[in-house]
Formats: C-alpha cells, structure tokens, sequence
C-alpha cells in the first residue's frame, strides 16, 4: 500500500463535539480502528471559531463525551448562572477535547486523527496544509458528523448589506471593540445575541446603550428545570411531568404555551410579545430578567441594509445611532436540514435523536451501532428528531421525542444502559434517589400523563396543519 492510505474501520468526517462522542463510545464497545478527519487545526468543530466569551447553555454534566467528565461538576457560587451546575466555557471545552484526543485517543493506536484535512466525494482526503491526497479503504462505515453544518459569525459572513462607514464585527471582536464605543447595536435576536448582550450589561454598559434588533422573540428553556445531580433530580424529573401534564390539559397551542409559562417551564424576555420562535435554547432565570432591560428593542423582522443614517428592515427602516458598534449575531447556529436515515448501508449521519442532548445523542447512535444488526433495528431506535425553529416545532419535537423515549422503554437493555450513560446526567445522580417515594410519585405522574399527552399533542398538531 502506498504510503499516503490508510485503511480503517470507520472513517469519521468531524472532529466536533458528535464525531468525537461517536468516536469515543465506539472506543469504549469495540476494538474498531477509527481515522477523523476535520478541517478545523484542532479538534472541537466549531468551539475553534466561537466568541471568547460564549459558555454551554446547559450543564457541563451533558456535553463531552461518554468516558470522561467535563469540568468538575461543581455548582455555580456567583455569577449568572449562581446555584445551577457549572457552564463550560468554549476554552475549557476546546482544551478537553484536545486532552481527549491527546490523551486517550492516540495512546489507543486505534486512533488516526487528520486535522487540516478534508473529506472529498470520491473517498479521498485532501491535506489543506500540504496538499496531498490519501487514499481510505474503510471496511466497515463513512459516519457524517456534520448534518448540522455548525456555524458562528465570526465564519458566516452576514446575510444584508452594510455601509463602508458601519463599524460591523462579529462578538469574537467585542472584548476588543469595547472600550473605543460608547453605544452597541446588537443584530439578531438567538442565543448568540443573548449572550452578546448579557456580557455588555454584565460588563457594565448601561441598557441605554444598548439596541436590540430581534426578528422574532423566543421561548426559552428554563435552565433550573435542566439541573442534574440528586438535590435538581426531583425539579429535573418534574418538569418532564409537569410538561406532559400541560400537554394533557391544553386546549389550544396558545393555551399550551400560557400552561408551560404559568408552570415555570418555558421562559420569554418580554411578556408583553408573544413568541414566534423556539431554537431549544437554554437560559436562566437571571438572565431573562437581566436582558429585560434593554427597552430599545426593534422588532421589524430581519435587517435587510445598515447604512450610515439608517437601517433597512423587512417591515420598516430605523434611524441609525451615530457611531454604534454593530455585533452581527445573525448567523444562524445550525442548518435546518431534511433528516436522513441515520444508518443508510454504509453511511451513518449523525442527528439529534434526543432534544437538545447532541453529545447523548452521538453516543447513542455508536453504542446501537455497536450492539444491534440491522439497520431496520437500529434506525428504530435512532429515529432523528427534527431542528426546531418555530414556537409550534415544540409540539412537533416534543411528540416526537415522547416515541423515541416509548422506543428506548421497550428495550430494557437500552434504557438501562441510556439511564446510567454520564451524559444522561447518571454520573451526578445516586441510584438509591430512584427508590424514593417523591420520585416514584413523579414517574406515576409520568406514566399517568405520557397517553393523554401524546393524543392531545397529535390534535394540537393536526388543528395545526387544517389551519395551513
């Protein structure tokens, strides 16, 4: 064989937060011998161009890979996030999948990872430093870590036209940006410009500074409802019961979302605005309050010009602010993609197959991979679930997830090994907390409530799809 190819068993295609979760787990089940390759000079996806400043939304406990922790488990004592689990930041999570790859996939010999390098169609891969090209027999399965096709501002350029004379950078830029500007017009309204606007107030910048210019407002995940570890387990098996509980009651979508409010499972920013838009983004409490406010918010769809007098929108135009630092936080996170068969021969693509859980997602999909035959078998188990994007996609996501968990019940030999799975929240939890007579009365209330749940949410969605 020539020098420049390589032969494996499973050739990954992302060296992001899912390839890696894949790679781990299959690492963990097999003696398979795995080649990643990724463009990026260091493992970590789209962690290498994130903003300085940015942190998980959801507790550490949840993110990585199956066979290390993240952080140290420990609960917030200041800050925004103070009494929930630590958020790794994107340095600490960038240096742990440096360690991962440095310390435990190498050392394997049954590890080749390609930074700078790129997968083609034909099968090969393409240096970007060098420029050679390798040849791959791979014996077993081509696994697709980038469905998703991750993007931050700092790599997507923004979408509308803007003035030579606009000041327009992306939030990676702000640190340094900061101190030359004494007034910041935050373009776009998701969790990047949450972030962007929650770290100038917390920075000092009084809220008079501050524009806000959000197409659409959000629902918001209530992070305390997210919490792992025994004294959160009761909150966190809960609210799943509560949720179905709203989704029983409902009698209209608009009645829902009042319920999951009232209940203290879904958060908005301003009450006085209902919500278009659900991303499966996470947030506190004190965040929420924080972000409050900012009262010079424009809702007038997407920014379509910023000229050096005024700004162009899809539904009016605004005057500009002389001078203003603009942070372009419109990127859209992740694309919205049709989902595709995860096991397909001998492709595996890797999705979301629990809401929101993309690590627990990637290990599963490699531990069903590991374990089951068919891929009638294992896409039954694996059933991708849907990028939300509209309020209404929560119901859709949500019937959905309720089928995969039915899915994942009836195989006990899955269930058991998802419910002690550390990033199912299992390395934080004590197994005697499940023989308590509270939680025992949550999971009645879930069993309870699952029947009604799914009926009414498939009524829901059909007076839906009559109203199209």
């Amino acid at each position: 064989m020539p020098e420049t190819d390589y032969q494996t068993d499973y050739l990954i295609i992302g060296a992001g937060a899912l390839g890696l979760g894949f790679a781990d787990q299959i690492l963990t089940e097999t003696d398979a011998s795995l080649i990643i390759v990724d463009r990026h000079h260091a493992p970590g996806g789209h962690w290498n161009d994130a903003y300085p400043f940015v942190r998980l939304h959801q507790p550490s406990a949840f993110y990585g890979v199956g066979s290390r922790d993240l952080g140290s488990n420990q609960i917030d004592g200041s800050g925004i996030n103070k009494g929930y689990y630590e958020l790794a930041s994107g340095a600490e999570v960038q240096t742990y999948f440096e360690r991962l790859v440095k310390d435990r996939f190498l050392p394997s010999g049954r590890v080749r990872y390609l930074p700078l390098c790129e997968f083609r169609e034909d099968g090969s891969i393409h240096s970007l430093a060098s420029g050679k090209v390798f040849q791959v027999a791979v014996k077993k399965k081509i696994v697709d870590a980038t469905f998703f096709n991750t993007a931050v501002p700092s790599v997507c350029p923004p979408a509308y036209e803007y003035a030579s004379g606009v000041k327009l950078v992306p939030p990676n830029d702000l640190p340094r940006e900061i101190e030359h500007h004494k007034h910041f017009t935050i373009v776009g309204g998701g969790k990047t410009g949450m972030d962007v606007a929650v770290w100038l107030l917390g920075n000092g910048v009084d809220q008079s500074a501050i524009r806000w210019i959000v197409p659409r407002d959000s629902w918001l995940i209530n992070r305390e409802t997210t919490q792992p570890g025994d004294q959160f387990y009761a909150r966190f098996l809960g609210a799943k019961a509560t949720q179905l509980e709203c989704c029983a009651r409902a009698e209209s979508v608009e009645h829902l979302f009042e319920l999951l409010e009232r209940q203290g499972q879904l958060l908005r920013i301003d009450k006085n605005v209902r919500p278009t838009m659900y991303h499966n983004a996470t947030i506190a409490p004190a965040e929420v309050e924080l972000l409050a406010h900012i009262k010079d918010v424009i809702r007038l769809g997407r920014v379509e010009r910023i000229g050096n007098t005024g700004i162009e929108l899809q539904r009016g135009d605004v005057p500009a602010i002389e001078n203003s630092l603009y942070i372009d936080c419109s990127a859209s996170a992740i694309s919205r993609r049709t989902n595709r068969q995860v096991f397909d021969g001998k492709t595996i693509t890797i999705q979301m197959i629990r809401a929101g859980l993309f690590s627990l997602s990637a290990s599963v999909i490699a531990h069903v991979e590991a374990n089951y035959e068919s891929d009638d078998e294992k896409n039954h188990l694996c059933m991708p679930l849907m990028m939300p994007n509209a309020d209404t996609d929560w119901l859709v996501l949500n019937r959905a997830e309720g089928e995969i968990l039915r899915r994942w019940s009836a195989d006990k030999a899955l269930r058991n090994w998802v419910g002690s799975h550390r990033l199912a929240g299992a390395s934080l939890r004590s197994p005697d907390i499940e023989q308590t007579e509270a939680i025992k009365a949550i999971k009645l209330r879930i069993r309870d409530a699952s029947e009604a749940a799914a009926a009414n949410l498939d009524r829901l969605l059909n007076t839906l799809e009559s109203a199209e």
